[in-house]
């Protein structure tokens, strides 16, 4: 009977190892047990002992009692053999006041080397007792197996003392294990039979355990030289993929491919640890514990070799492997168990069936040899003592990751010895130190090597007084021996050794040596938590022995796990950010896998993203013996994934594709097979061309009905002579975009043809602007769960009058995750992964939230901390506690806009919802919502300042535009200037039409092209850059023969404004600023209520009501050519014309240059000479402040917003106000006494001044010395 439950064993061992049922593997396993099976720290009494802590037993005093209560307590059970345990119960003692409330759980097969166990990789305590009689059972999320399990208090009752009676349950677990030693090998052979020698999936799994750090595990080699080596190196396991050799002298065989792919950490924990490989369709999974990576590997792939034989010239690692391996399965052969039977396997190895698997205990010399301690930390204290006769004090110490040693005089700080050796020894490997002193002689050396050896010669004795101190110093205030003004060690050390004698930690334990605090001895409590990292996105994982740190440089992501993308997601959103066209990096899934990429954003009325490939120029073709067809691969900027991302989230894509032709067919007839074809993202060859629709096998011009034969539907499968052209845009999203194109009539003589593939081209962000309206306080949205369970990142716009309502809210059964709007000024994030409610707020202060105006709302949370951003206020962090739980664990549905209660709903709008860089349709969802409604209108409020230089915003659907009409400037937000170059002869009039009282005919409506009566200021703007002194710049004429003329004097230092009314004499305001020289580059001024040159100050200069101007009749830039009513002054100035640059024209409401560069047959402009639009206007490099319009309202100058140009410093400010004054009162004074006089002469009288004359500083030729250098200056009026 035992030899054929035996037998079962042995069928089903695969199933107890890797399906163990849950349902089956639960029966008690310490009830049972003797006495003698139970060890403990200490006992209170006999009756206390540990063989009376057995769940509901009532036997001794009723349960174990240690003789002190505190954390060096521990209970051990030994279960006889290794056992799986699925759960742990735990009981105070019956009748008592004593249970424990919280507890660490070890595991171990020898009854030493204890390994804690951890919930989630992160929980170290269990939760205990409340009281003495109930019964607290956890069941464990993964079995353990082994033979000894530990458990050490941590808390217990308060008016008590610890007691404990303890159960486990599990059941019985059997395994194969061999045991290698360094030198043997154990090797298999498949049989040959044809019908296995490959199949759909093959798997390898083991589990293995090993003190050494680097060894061979499996090496397999399968056919085409294909070969699998699973290796581990520095506690890390090592996959290695190759395929083909060549031959080398070296003992290592050259691979001409090979792959590397790296798993696992701190695996030489003398622990087991679990390994599969298992291949199928063309890909490798490879696991360790619970980590598991998914490789790409050839489809042909096959181990047909398993070759376990360390120093094979076929290994690469220089070192077998010493440990066991145990359940070692080749799909489902147990290749162990074979090897036992002797079947297909060489055997140089110990095998073992169960029971304690350790290596042989080694002596405590050969001990040392094994090394001393393994950290994370860059710095902490590992060995102090003072030295004999109060020399001094010996420190030996870790600092920036190596090994230092001081030492000081005594009572001073005098150093007496430093020196260092070793480096990186914080990579949590296992590095001996071996201090040495000998009289006038002292060594220290790290790993044995003698690169990490460094040497000292004191002038005295090193030799120890009374007490040595690893790691740290007592807690003792009264301590005067032991010194610390290093970090305290935090780490592990083994093989400790004074004067060459091990010290051994299990007496320092029982506190029989020496004495501690704050230690666990017999475990190694390191762990990896960079392995697996949480580190996303390529960043960088570092840790100290508590915590770990990314370093998120060069990804394009932030925050504590590199989760959250610094990019935005479409040029969509970053043009409502204010931004003009350029390169810019698109993160298309936010914080999802998808990278990011640098793509051109056209910012025009529509925003257009653009990604180019390797061939959009044209591409010419010609007729070639033995080809027949020409094919031609598109290679984008942007990966596949990227592109299909783009494109899915666009409104609208396009691509143009052209075909010329001569004697070239393209597509044939619709009955016959296309010459010409196209593949795009379904990987299908599509027949139709641009401007046509999927499947037609037709041109534009066939869809049109314009091909130049009817017979055909494109213009080249007319097959002529001459030169034809196919054309147009392909628009199907679905097909975008052409990855490759296949041209095929070009066998013929004197075929020719040329094709071209323009860029992708996308418009639009379905999900920037999708939103939903909540009317109701009992309306919600509902999606499917969200699943965020180590990384979760929660982005929304929002806009409200309501004081409060929750944004978004899912559940689990104790796990919850919130956004809401808490009151007008406060927004809390909230959540609960297991460790109690934690709450992350934002408070804006006195700035309102309900303001109807859009704000956006960021929230993440990690295993680290989680964080709330609310526009652009600053970031509100919470820090995650330490050895707590990490996962989230929702299952309700995800309600956005409300709760699952119905209570504290939202009323306002959301936008752009997005949960881990995946956006939820909104719209689509709330039209089929009561309560809610899809889109959200009123966007002005939010974005209409973008909207700049008089650019007014216009309301949309799904967003807004600026209408530039009024303005002097262009672009989507009113921001690109419109510049032309002048010659000489260019000319640029904009003719009013006559008013009212001149022109009875016209009709009564106002139009800004009607000159209004009367102006009783005069708003004018505009910059130039210019190489020529004297010059006219505008010229403003009326009806009335009165004019205004802007004028740059001879030297280029000043401007005049000459004002002329028939009604007085002409008014000559000199504007004069001590700072506008050859050297400046802009110029700004706007009459004549102030005046400003370039980046100074303004000046204000204000003429009497005389000076007004009735029924305006042309605004002129450039050369006046109806030049028979000009002052001669400024006749003779203007029959030079303009040269330079004149920008951003603008005359009260009008815009001439503006018109008539863009508008030319609409508006009333009259252009002679050459005009070309350019950039000539634009800012240069020497400016750095972008040049403004600057707006001025007639009497109501005290509520005009002036932004600040440059520095402007108090002393400036008083200069600009005194000459300001002393300027208006030389201009009022002047033009009084003219008035004056004209009273007396009735007629006006021009100003005749000589040419020369001081007054008049105008020429009618240019001033060749004043004509500036090579570089044109600019200036902006």
């Amino acid at each position: 009977m035992l030899d054929h439950m035996g037998a079962m064993l042995e069928v089903v061992n695969d199933y107890l190892l890797f399906s163990s049922s849950e349902n089956s593997c639960d029966g008690p396993l310490v009830s049972n047990l003797p006495q003698s099976s139970f060890r403990s720290s200490s006992q209170l009494s006999n009756s206390h002992g540990p063989g009376f802590a057995k769940v509901n037993r009532r036997d001794g005093a009723g349960g174990w009692a240690p003789v002190e209560s505190n954390k060096y307590q521990w209970l051990e059970v030994d279960l006889g053999e290794r056992t799986e345990i699925t759960a742990v119960a735990t009981q105070g003692r019956y009748g008592s006041s004593d249970w424990v409330s919280s507890f660490l759980l070890m595991f171990s097969d020898t009854g030493c080397n204890w390994k804690q166990y951890r919930q989630e990789d992160n929980i170290r305590a269990f939760t205990g007792n409340s009281n003495a009689d109930s019964v607290v059972q956890f069941k464990l999320q993964q079995p353990v197996f082994a033979r000894f399990l530990r458990l050490l208090p941590l808390d217990w009752n308060p008016n008590g003392r610890i007691g404990l009676r303890l159960e486990a349950y599990g059941c019985p677990y059997k395994s194969d294990v061999a045991r290698f030693d360094g030198s043997s090998c154990l090797l298999y052979r498949f049989s040959p039979n044809p019908t296995s020698s490959q199949t759909a999936k093959d798997t390898i799994s083991l589990k293995f355990k090993t003190l050494q750090n680097s060894g061979t595990l499996i090496h397999t080699e399968g056919q085409d030289d294909h070969t699998i080596t699973l290796e581990l190196h520095k506690g890390k396991l090592l996959l290695h993929l190759r395929k083909g050799t060549v031959a080398s002298s070296t003992i290592k065989s050259i691979y001409l491919s090979h792959m590397v792919v790296s798993l696992g950490s701190l695996l030489d924990d003398q622990h087991w640890h679990h390994v599969a490989i298992e291949r199928f369709s063309g890909h490798l999974n490879f696991t360790v514990d619970k980590s598991s990576q998914q490789i790409q590997v050839p489809a042909e792939l096959s181990p047909s070799e398993i070759n376990k034989c360390h120093g094979s010239q076929r290994v690469m690692s220089r070192r077998n492997f010493h440990g066991c391996l145990e359940n070692l399965l080749w799909n489902d052969v147990n290749v162990i168990d074979l090897a036992k039977q002797q079947q297909q396997v060489f055997i140089t190895v110990h095998l073992q069936r169960g029971g304690n698997t350790s290596p042989p205990h080694h002596s405590p010399t050969k001990q040392r040899d094994g090394g001393g301690f393994r950290t994370w930390n860059r710095a902490g204290l590992l060995l102090t003592f003072d030295l004999q006769q109060q020399a001094g004090s010996l420190w030996l110490y870790l600092s920036e990751a190596r090994v230092r040693l001081q030492i000081h005089k005594a009572g001073r700080y005098t150093i007496l010895v430093d020196v260092t050796a070793g480096f990186g020894l914080n990579d949590g490997q296992w590095h001996s130190v071996d201090l040495t002193a000998r009289r006038g002689h002292l060594t220290i050396t790290v790993d044995k090597e003698e690169d990490s050896t460094a040497h000292a010669s004191p002038s005295f004795p090193v030799v120890s007084g009374n007490n040595l101190f690893f790691g740290g110093c007592p807690d003792s205030e009264n301590n005067q021996e032991c010194r610390n003004p290093f970090n305290v060690f935090q780490g592990c050390m083994r093989h400790i050794h004074v004067d060459n004698n091990a010290v051994d930690l299990i007496k320092v334990q029982q506190m029989l040596i020496g004495n501690y605090s704050d230690l666990q001895i017999d475990m190694c409590g390191i762990i990896d938590r960079c392995s697996p990292s949480h580190c996303e996105h390529g960043g960088r994982c570092t840790q100290s022995w508590s915590t770990f740190h990314c370093n998120c440089s060069n990804t394009g992501y932030s925050g504590a796990t590199c989760h959250s993308s610094v990019y935005e997601k479409s040029c969509e959103a970053y043009k409502h950010q204010g931004n003009t066209s350029g390169l810019y990096y698109i993160d298309v899934d936010g914080s999802g896998p998808i990278k990011s990429q640098l793509i051109y954003c056209n910012m025009t009325d529509k925003t257009w993203l653009v990604i180019q490939h390797n061939n959009t120029e044209l591409t010419k073709l010609k007729a070639s013996s033995g080809i027949n067809q020409h094919l031609a691969y598109f290679n984008y900027s942007a990966d596949a994934e990227q592109l299909w991302a783009i494109i899915t989230q666009a409104e609208h894509c396009e691509q143009e594709v052209l075909y010329h032709c001569r004697k070239s067919l393209l597509l044939n007839t619709p009955d016959g097979s296309p010459f010409t074809w196209w593949v795009g993202r379904t990987d299908e060859p599509q027949t139709y061309w641009g401007g046509a629709v999927p499947g037609s096998q037709q041109c534009g011009c066939g869809l049109q009905g314009n091909c130049i034969d009817s017979d055909h539907y494109c213009n080249c499968d007319a097959d002529r002579k001459e030169w034809a052209t196919d054309s147009g845009l392909l628009t199907h999203k679905e097909n975008l975009p052409v990855r490759w194109v296949v041209v095929g009539d070009l066998q013929r003589p004197g075929s020719e043809a040329a094709y071209k593939v323009g860029p992708l081209k996308c418009h639009g962000d379905k999900n920037f602007w999708n939103a939903a309206f909540f009317n109701k306080e009992t309306s919600y949205l509902h999606f499917p769960t969200f699943h965020g369970e180590l990384s979760a990142d929660i982005s929304f716009l929002f806009k409200t009058t309501a004081a409060s309502g929750v944004f978004l809210e899912n559940l689990g059964i104790k796990d919850f995750i919130r956004v809401e709007l808490s009151s007008p000024t406060e927004v809390v994030f909230s959540f609960d992964v297991g460790n109690g409610p934690f709450e992350v707020r934002v408070e804006t202060g006195d700035v309102a939230l309900n303001d109807d105006r859009w704000h956006r709302v960021r929230a993440e949370r990690n295993v680290k901390e989680a964080s709330l951003r609310v526009d652009a206020f600053p970031n509100a962090t919470q820090k995650a506690p330490a050895d707590g739980h990490i996962h989230l664990q929702l299952n309700s549905q995800l309600f956005v806009g409300g709760t699952a209660s119905r209570m504290k709903g939202f009323l306002g709008c959301i936008r752009s919802l997005q949960l881990n860089g995946r956006t939820l349709d909104l719209e689509e969802r709330a039209k089929i919502t009561p309560g809610v409604r899809p889109g959200c209108p009123g966007h002005c409020s939010s974005y209409g300042e973008l909207c700049q230089n008089q650019g007014r915003c216009v309301e949309m659907y799904n967003g807004f535009s600026c209408d530039c009409g009024l303005s002097a400037y262009a672009g989507p937000f009113c921001q690109r200037e419109v510049s032309a170059d002048f010659k000489p002869g260019t000319s640029v009039q904009y003719t009013f039409k006559e008013p009212y009282e001149l022109n009875r005919n016209i009709s009564t409506q106002s139009s800004s092209i009607y000159s209004d009566l009367k102006l009783r200021g005069e708003n004018v703007s505009f910059s130039f850059r210019s190489s020529q002194s004297p010059a006219l710049l505008l010229y403003v004429s009326s009806y009335y023969r009165e004019y205004l003329a802007v004028l740059l004097n001879r030297n280029g230092k000043s401007l005049h404004e000459r004002v002329h009314s028939p009604s007085s004499e002409s008014v000559n305001c000199l504007f004069l600023n001590p700072q506008f020289d050859l050297s400046t580059k802009c110029l700004q001024v706007l009459f004549c209520n102030l005046f400003q040159i370039d980046q100074h100050e303004r000046e204000d200069f204000n003429l009497t009501s005389d000076a007004e101007f009735n029924a305006i009749k042309s605004v002129v830039l450039g050369k006046v050519h109806e030049s028979g009513e000009l002052d001669p002054e400024i006749a003779r100035l203007n029959s030079q014309g303009f040269s330079g640059c004149l920008s951003v024209v603008q005359f009260n409401s009008v815009a001439p240059l503006k018109a008539a560069l863009l508008y030319p047959n609409t508006s009333p402009v009259i252009v002679i000479g050459s005009l070309v639009e350019s950039t000539c206007g634009s800012s240069s490099p020497a400016n750095p402040y972008p040049a403004e319009t600057i707006h001025s309202l007639s009497g109501k100058r005290g509520g005009v917003k002036f932004p600040m140009m440059g520095g402007i410093c108090g002393n400036s400010v008083i200069a600009v106000v005194i000459f300001v004054i002393l300027c208006a009162l030389a201009i009022m004074a002047r033009f009084l006494y003219r008035r004056k006089e004209t009273f007396h002469t009735q007629e006006p009288q021009g100003i005749k001044p000589e040419a020369d004359s001081p007054e008049y500083p105008f020429h009618s030729e240019p001033n060749s010395q004043n004509i500036l250098s090579e570089n044109q200056k600019e200036y902006f009026i």
